[in-house]
């Protein structure tokens, strides 16, 4: 159980305090931001809690059951703290968060009340409102399993345990062109066959979207240039000829777990799960089963 620190319990029992809000948001490519609601800036735990970033954050909703603590912050967007173009990428998707109450004027004297992760991001008006989701949030995920024809896993997860580091299955390149942000052509990349990147990932590994992960869309081959195209183009301009990480796609199918990964004893769907045509089927004395005809 945590308990309170003395210092600054001692510090509000004085009943005249200097005491601020400090947040820490460290997101999944390892930048670490610091804000504080103070006028100046603070820093502590090896982090700069910069000030008049314009963020603030409503007060937190706390119980002591398995409740979903929840919060909101809010602030402005901005270049120097948080811009619109890291937020639309999905930089922070997910992203952890700590809050403090400190003492600015000693903050050595400081209680964490507040860790999670960021959860919706709304944009408005030059502003953004982000919604903070709380450690007991993962109690409400669903738990068990789902009977369903397609695999339920994820290519690469715990799971699947197919190894996405295998040349077999992953590539780098640089594009040779990129159309819309969206539609990325590679020239001379042919160590694939056509197809093997749908329903993949494509990392950006350089340039102003460097740290996105998106879907693969469609993949082909126009002659000896392979073509890559993206769901939705991506909200930064990847720059002319980005470097890329394309990893192998996925349809959830047996026959595709089995003959292009050849992991079937790692498959989690039921291919072979009736349907719900046979289930409610009427009776026949034919005995037929199969899904044809039963005249």
């Amino acid at each position: 159980m945590m308990s309170f620190d003395p210092s600054l319990s001692a510090h509000l029992a004085t009943g005249v305090t200097t005491t601020c809000n400090a947040w820490a948001i460290a997101r999944a490519d390892g930048v670490v931001l610091g804000f504080t609601d103070h006028d100046v800036d603070l820093s502590f735990d090896g982090i700069d809690f910069r000030a008049e970033t314009g963020l603030t954050a409503s007060a937190l909703q706390q119980g002591t059951g398995v409740s979903v603590d929840n919060s909101e912050a809010m602030g402005a967007l901005s270049d120097a703290a948080i811009s619109e173009a890291d937020i639309a990428t999905g930089r922070f998707d997910g992203a952890e968060v700590r809050a403090w109450l400190v003492n600015w004027a000693d903050v050595s004297a400081r209680q964490m009340i507040f860790r999670g992760t960021i959860g919706e991001i709304t944009r408005a008006g030059g502003a953004f409102r982000a919604e903070l989701r709380g450690l007991t949030e993962r109690l409400n995920q669903p738990v068990g399993r789902s009977y369903q024809a397609p695999c339920a896993a994820m290519l690469g997860d715990a799971l699947c345990q197919v190894d996405l580091t295998d040349p077999a299955f992953v590539v780098t390149a640089s594009a040779a062109s990129v159309e819309e942000a969206r539609v990325f052509r590679f020239a001379g990349l042919t160590s694939h066959e056509a197809g093997w990147f749908a329903r993949g990932m494509m990392h950006i590994l350089d340039g102003t979207a460097a740290g996105v992960t998106v879907p693969v869309k469609r993949d082909w081959m126009e002659g000896a240039t392979r073509v890559i195209e993206l769901w939705t183009p991506l909200s930064v301009d990847p720059g002319p000829s980005p470097a890329v990480r394309l990893e192998a796609g996925c349809d959830k199918r047996l026959a595709t777990c089995r003959d292009k990964f050849a992991n079937v004893l790692n498959h989690q769907g039921f291919p072979d799960i009736p349907g719900d045509d046979w289930l409610m089927v009427v009776p026949s004395r034919s005995g037929q089963s199969s899904g044809g005809s039963l005249r």
